[in-house]
């Protein structure tokens, strides 16, 4: 079944629905993915609600009611088979109710689950300026803009709801917060440092203000010896401006959204991509408070022994680090990173720029040998491992990353 025939299939069959119940995934790809299908059917005169998870089980699925798991359900074997996934992980359920590339033999990297939502919604009525949605799924998850992606962008830009433009990709309201906040990239030097970053903007001014070639020349200068050249490369180029939504840069959007998600203010997020600009302060907070945190955390991180193993203490920021260890660090293995939660301990792991390998598979095995539960995309994925079960978990682990 092609994309265009899933979510036919899949938005004729939310229309039958008179309620239905959204799960949508924390990150900021899964609460866009929400949020643009909240939008489809509230314009449908559909009743629904919206929750924002970390994850899900099937026990947890409610029965008598349509449920849509949005950028999660991909990896359940044992899903009810009446739900509907749209999603982009690595499938292993065989529902009828399935929008994602994978089945499509796409690379999961040109379709977002915000894209994967869009199509079911274009389908659901006059959606189109939720074109403009996607980009925080593209963004969030570092995805390439190429195939259904570029697509669904170039007809957000081709009807006026996403402005392209080129600039700084650094998320924040003003320079120095978008310097000292920066962890997409890590700027080794620069990134939670207030002093370094004033420091930084002396140095770049002229006399009509900053001098954006002098501030990025010695941004270069400064973070060469720790940031890998793929990462300072994302630090400028190309930018969009939403215009429908309530806050209009892309990239400050996504990590707006992001952080909310990640702190456990999935509910603030989505309302936000809903529209909805009364939360934007807490927001905000939100965003410095888990940026600063993670920019704090990679200066004391541990490493376990001479392995790609880290420790941190909060574990809702070992998928953040796990990103900046493998992307704006020079990296020959893939890397992972792990913390305590109760009784259990949560690991993200990670290949770096330019190197393949199926962790999914890894993780998805390791997890199940474990007791616990893992999975995710080939080269960005997670897993839960009960405490008492940590020791077999390092041990597979390490020979698994070895290989």
């Amino acid at each position: 079944m092609s994309l265009e025939d899933a979510a036919d299939l899949i938005a004729e069959h939310i229309l039958e629905q008179e309620f239905v119940e959204v799960f949508a995934h924390h990150d900021a790809d899964g609460i866009a993915a929400g949020a643009i299908l909240c939008h489809a059917l509230l314009r449908a005169g559909k009743h629904f609600r919206l929750r924002v998870r970390q994850d899900i089980t099937a026990a947890e699925i409610p029965g008598g009611a349509a449920v849509v798991l949005c950028d999660m359900g991909a990896g359940m074997q044992d899903l009810p088979g009446g739900v509907v996934v749209i999603d982009h992980h690595v499938p292993h359920f065989e529902g009828e109710y399935h929008l994602n590339p994978h089945l499509e033999q796409l690379d999961e990297r040109a379709l977002s689950a915000s894209g994967a939502a869009y199509l079911v919604a274009d389908r659901m009525g006059e959606n189109r300026d939720l074109a403009s949605l996607v980009l925080l799924g593209i963004i969030g998850d570092d995805q390439s803009l190429a195939g259904p992606n570029h697509e669904i962008v170039s007809d957000g830009i081709a009807n006026g709801f996403i402005a392209p433009g080129r600039g700084l990709r650094l998320a924040g309201r003003d320079l120095t917060e978008r310097l000292v906040l920066s962890i997409e990239p890590y700027l080794a030097g620069y990134s939670g440092d207030p002093a370094a970053v004033a420091d930084l903007l002396k140095r770049s001014a002229g006399n009509s203000g900053i001098e954006m070639d002098t501030l990025l020349s010695l941004l270069l200068l400064g973070c060469s010896r720790e940031t890998t050249a793929h990462s300072m490369q994302a630090v400028y180029g190309a930018t969009y401006a939403l215009g429908k939504e309530v806050v209009s840069d892309a990239h400050t959007l996504t990590a707006l959204i992001e952080a909310c998600g990640i702190s456990g203010r999935g509910g603030l997020g989505a309302s936000i991509c809903l529209r909805s600009p009364l939360g934007l302060d807490e927001a905000w907070t939100a965003m410095v408070e888990y940026r600063s945190k993670v920019a704090g955390a990679i200066r004391t991180i541990k490493q376990e022994g001479d392995g790609p193993l880290y420790t941190v203490e909060d574990a809702g920021i070992t998928g953040g680090i796990a990103d900046i260890l493998a992307r704006d660090r020079e990296q020959s293995t893939p890397v992972a990173v792990m913390a305590r939660s109760g009784d259990w301990y949560r690991l993200s792991v990670r290949c770096p720029t330019g190197l393949e390998r199926d962790l999914e598979a890894l993780t998805r095995d390791l997890a199940t040998a474990c007791g616990g539960r893992g999975g995710g995309h080939a080269c960005r994925t997670g897993a839960m491992i009960p405490a008492g079960q940590i020791a077999l978990c390092r041990k597979k682990l390490a020979e698994g990353l070895a290989a």
